[in-house]
């Protein structure tokens, strides 16, 4: 089994306004843009330094036909995509957007969980992924949280699909049980039965920041909306939740203070 199966290694901006998403995020993660040159569709990867982190792309007009709103969008690594479709399939999950070749990259597929959550399949043309950024990277995703319908049943999808194992439980009280999983041992995420039942279940990522304080203002500047936060979390860390000048959820992870 190759080093990337079952870890989150890309996470992909579908907007409804690709330019007007670019200098938002810009300016809130502190990114810089990269337009790549000659692929099938217009795709900038959001940079650090030298290292793509993120890319940000226009929700494809056939996805926003059949549905599927403008939204942050996980890659998880396998093995085979195509022989990981059979197995969702079999599990209850459903496929979106079938396999698809991107030259020199990789192959994708657009899935979702058997309640429903959307998140992506990637099969990259390397054998060995390179070596990422240090874990707590400043603008590199730190944290993939899914608000399942109901977070055992979604737990032992994704366990059996990926073999992630159960991390740290955490009583929300109320708000019932947060379920850390983890991928080689290491914390990765979180998930949770969902509030809200009238609110879809659906995947959520934390980009990490110096200061969550810093990035509110930031977020309000560029025209942002923050609607949870700053709240510590178990473990010190400081979280902020909002939505983009074209509504899309996102968030940022900051470390104790």
């Amino acid at each position: 089994m190759s080093s990337f199966h079952g870890h989150f290694v890309w996470h992909e901006l579908r907007t409804s306004d690709m330019d007007a998403a670019q200098d938002f995020y810009c300016k809130v993660m502190e990114w810089t843009a990269e337009a790549l040159v000659g692929g099938p569709v217009p795709y900038t990867r959001m940079m650090i330094g030298q290292t793509p982190v993120a890319g940000v792309m226009t929700l494809p007009p056939e996805a926003a036909a059949a549905g599927a709103p403008p939204r942050w969008i996980g890659y998880v690594g396998v093995d085979d995509v195509d022989a990981m479709l059979v197995r969702l399939e079999q599990a209850g999950g459903k496929v979106l957007y079938p396999a698809t070749d991107i030259p020199t990259i990789g192959r994708f597929a657009t899935v979702a969980d058997p309640q429903g959550a959307a998140f992506a399949l990637f099969q990259p043309a390397v054998s060995e992924a390179p070596a990422p950024l240090p874990m707590g990277t400043p603008g590199t995703v730190g944290w993939n949280e899914l608000y399942a319908a109901e977070w055992q049943a979604a737990f032992a999808f994704y366990s059996a699909l990926f073999g992630w194992q159960k991390g740290d439980a955490v009583d929300m009280g109320p708000m019932g049980t947060y379920q850390l999983f983890t991928v080689g041992g290491v914390a990765v995420g979180g998930m949770m039965t969902r509030m809200d039942p009238a609110q879809p279940p659906r995947w959520g990522y934390y980009v990490n920041v110096p200061d969550a304080d810093a990035a509110v203002a930031r977020i309000n500047g560029a025209g942002g909306t923050v609607v949870h936060g700053p709240q510590v979390v178990p473990g010190g860390s400081m979280i902020v939740q909002g939505v983009d000048p074209q509504s899309i959820f996102f968030a940022v992870v900051s470390p104790p203070k």
